[in-house]
């Protein structure tokens, strides 16, 4: 990954850099083409019809929703049952910096910058127009990714038809050529000179708040405080999950997360694992990348996770969904991964959806859908060949050291006319999990609208009653 600033010209997109090698050789499958084109109101409609017990007037509502603050954003998603045929897509996480780009067929072949740049012209844009710094330059700030970063400063490059500054902001810098002085960003051009930033594009993921201010004058896609309201913040995502549920109660809308115990300490677990039967998933609120995430199903796995020290004092302990015969019992029964398609072996595998969307001129569209699926075929019985993550872990990110991530895209399933066919999902699960991701997304920016009082001050008071882990309150850039 380059650790210098870089200047980004217009009119040097270069698919080869930006798209993973089978993905510039691949074809959309029929079915997500189909599913992309589709208009809110017929994607709203074709959904009541499944869901007759939907109002439509608060579907609608949701989906014409326009957010304050995650413009953008990526939810991944389990397909799952129950024994007696009750099936959803249940929303595993929010992401307020989600890839996708560079994993998904094109479109239309002649756009070679694909949603890169639909995402820039149509939610980068206005943020641009909008901006109370007049005098200063566009910039791409990244802390991982870089495929995926270098992409979209080329995409703003060619929309804006200016130079882009790719600057790096890792959290372990010393130095780092990005600062902000009275809430203005300013990034260090290679040259050595400080320039000020009228408009930025955020994929800073390793703890954003302890570096980008939650007051800004240079607006961001996304601001940090939607990081904290839910989308990297999963102790505060579930209670947003909550209050929009209790929002909506009576009209057939819902998000839906495993079984959820917040704000727990260490010494609790053990205690709430019992309560999921044994078998349950720890995690570290504030982590991602598949980083801080602990599936126990033994005492020996859980005695474990025990032994060792943790950054923060609270945790998330969910459910575990994994196979039937394995998997938590909760308040609505054994929940179980349909999983893949089985291959000529007869093994499935444990996939998940990541459906990414962004808000447009008038509603949410989707703009990018990938899978990814666990490293080993999910199993009937645990054994000791084969740890629980290799079966239910899907996420692709590889932590190489400090600062430095490398990818398994082996397991990556593009939505090209091949892998698609392998997760077993069809355009109505589609639209179910656009849907759960469009509501996840109001949910956090609902939850972060909150965070502010009439006056526009970030109510710290508030943020601490719903997440009062002092590591985490010392880490925030409040100014």
């Amino acid at each position: 990954m380059n650790k210098d600033v870089e200047i980004i010209s217009p009119g040097s997109f270069e698919p080869e850099r930006h798209y993973y090698t089978r993905v510039l050789n691949a074809t959309i499958h029929p079915m997500v083409k189909s599913f992309l084109s589709l208009d809110p109101q017929r994607l709203a409609t074709r959904f009541c019809h499944l869901n007759p017990r939907v109002d439509p007037a608060a579907l609608n509502e949701v989906l014409h929703y326009q957010p304050k603050f995650l413009k953008w954003a990526g939810a991944d998603l389990f397909s799952v049952a129950t024994a007696s045929g009750l099936r959803r897509m249940v929303v595993i996480e929010t992401n307020s910096c989600p890839s996708g780009q560079k994993s998904m067929p094109l479109f239309a072949e002649h756009e070679e910058d694909g949603g890169y740049g639909r995402l820039i012209k149509e939610a980068f844009g206005p943020i641009v127009r909008t901006s109370r710094v007049k005098d200063g330059e566009l910039a791409v700030v990244y802390d991982k990714n870089y495929m995926e970063n270098s992409g979209y400063a080329a995409a703003m490059a060619d929309c804006f038809g200016c130079d882009v500054l790719l600057a790096p902001f890792f959290n372990s810098a010393e130095d780092p050529p990005v600062k902000f002085d009275d809430g203005v960003m300013f990034v260090r051009r290679p040259n050595g000179d400080w320039t000020p930033i009228r408009a930025a594009f955020r994929y800073v993921t390793q703890k954003p708040w302890n570096r980008i201010p939650i007051y800004n004058k240079t607006p961001l896609l996304n601001p940090v405080v939607a990081c904290l309201a839910g989308g990297r913040n999963k102790m505060v995502a579930s209670m947003a999950y909550e209050i929009f549920n209790a929002e909506y109660n009576g009209s057939g809308l819902a998000i839906h997360i495993p079984e959820t115990v917040r704000d727990v300490h260490k010494e609790e677990i053990p205690f709430v694992v019992q309560k999921f039967g044994g078998h349950a998933v720890i995690k570290i609120p504030y982590s991602n990348a598949g980083q801080g995430v602990f599936i126990v199903t033994n005492k020996a796995q859980l005695t474990e996770f025990m032994q060792d020290d943790y950054p923060y004092n609270r945790f998330i302990v969910q459910s575990l969904i994994g196979n039937y015969r394995w998997s938590s019992q909760g308040a609505l029964g054994k929940f179980y991964h349909l999983g893949t398609v089985p291959n000529k072996r007869g093994e499935l595998y444990v996939a998940d959806l990541r459906m990414m969307v962004y808000r447009g001129d008038n509603s949410f569209r989707p703009i990018a859908v990938y899978g990814r699926r666990a490293k080993n075929p999910l199993s009937d019985e645990l054994g000791s060949d084969c740890t629980p993550w290799d079966m239910l872990g899907t996420n692709l990110s590889v932590k190489t050291g400090t600062d430095s991530w490398d990818t398994d895209s082996s397991r990556l399933v593009m939505m090209d006319r091949k892998d698609f066919n392998s997760l077993g999902i069809g355009l109505d699960d589609l639209i179910l999990g656009y849907v759960q991701t469009v509501m996840a997304v109001c949910a956090v920016d609902k939850m972060a609208c909150s965070l502010f009082n009439s006056k526009g001050k970030f109510r710290s008071r508030a943020f601490r009653s719903l997440n009062d882990d002092p590591p985490l309150l010392e880490e925030l850039r409040v100014e």
